[in-house]
């Protein structure tokens, strides 16, 4: 079994269809722990809804590695799966992923998206724009088709990994003024520790370019905070990718240009 870390912040509806995907689609009764990073009102009546969740609230806007960090350190099983709340699983995920299950390995999972991608290992399907406009149904069909015995190539969240092993490398970095890079700064630590780093064929769906909306002051704010993280980003990283090129480094420079 797995405990299944989902941060959230302001956007109930998306969460609403991640949990109803992990619940229909397991085999198994996994954990799922919920980390509202501030506005549990707003997230009250979909929490209200899923009595079997486990729920973690920060009373405060903390940000995603804080969120993250925290979840996965109240996990009670030894493999943690880690997602995004905009994220939406295939029929049997806890069972397809549970072989995968291994001390010392990150495994992704690929994705399916609505639009065009610069990454081309991406799936383009388009099963709604909107959690209200969403098929589950065909989504899940579909993605059943999609299955190949193969690994591709860079790592992505959701991830799977021990528990252990996500602590004992520092979990997210809680310095980066943006969540913008944490996921590619955590990947790289993992692959500098010696991780082995895998993304395989179990298709989740992504709502790529869902966001909480912002005032054009907050935008602006946003959009400084992602250039310190990118500036951070590079001053920690930009030496090591230059010298390694391994899957990560090299979708990472494709990230940044």
């Amino acid at each position: 079994m797995f405990s299944v870390i989902i941060p959230t912040y302001k956007e109930p509806e998306y969460l609403d269809l991640c949990l109803k995907s992990i619940f229909e689609g397991q085999t198994d009764s996994n954990e799922i722990i919920v980390v509202v990073d501030g506005f549990m009102e707003l997230n009250k009546p979909v929490l209200d809804k899923y009595p079997d969740i486990r729920i973690l609230d920060l009373g405060t806007n903390q940000g995603l590695s804080v969120a993250t960090n925290w979840g996965v350190y109240n996990a009670t099983h030894d493999y943690i799966l880690v997602v995004n709340d905009d994220n939406v699983f295939p029929k049997d995920w806890d069972s397809r992923l549970e072989i995968f299950c291994q001390p010392g390995v990150v495994v992704s999972l690929n994705q399916i998206e609505p639009n065009p991608s610069m990454f081309s290992q991406f799936i383009i399907k388009d099963f709604g724009q909107t959690p209200n406009d969403f098929d589950m149904n065909a989504y899940w069909e579909f993605e059943q088709t999609q299955y190949k015995q193969a690994e591709l190539n860079g790592s992505t969240l959701p991830f799977m990994m021990n528990k252990y092993d996500y602590l004992a490398v520092g979990g997210w970095d809680i310095m980066y003024p943006s969540p913008h890079v944490v996921d590619w700064d955590f990947f790289l630590k993992c692959e500098y520790v010696g991780y082995i780093m895998k993304r395989v064929y179990i298709n989740f769906y992504h709502f790529a370019g869902a966001a909480t909306k912002q005032t054009p002051e907050q935008t602006q704010t946003l959009k400084q905070k992602e250039q310190l993280s990118h500036q951070f980003f590079s001053v920690k990283w930009d030496e090591y990718a230059e010298h390694n090129p391994t899957n990560n480094s090299k979708l990472i420079s494709k990230f940044k240009s």
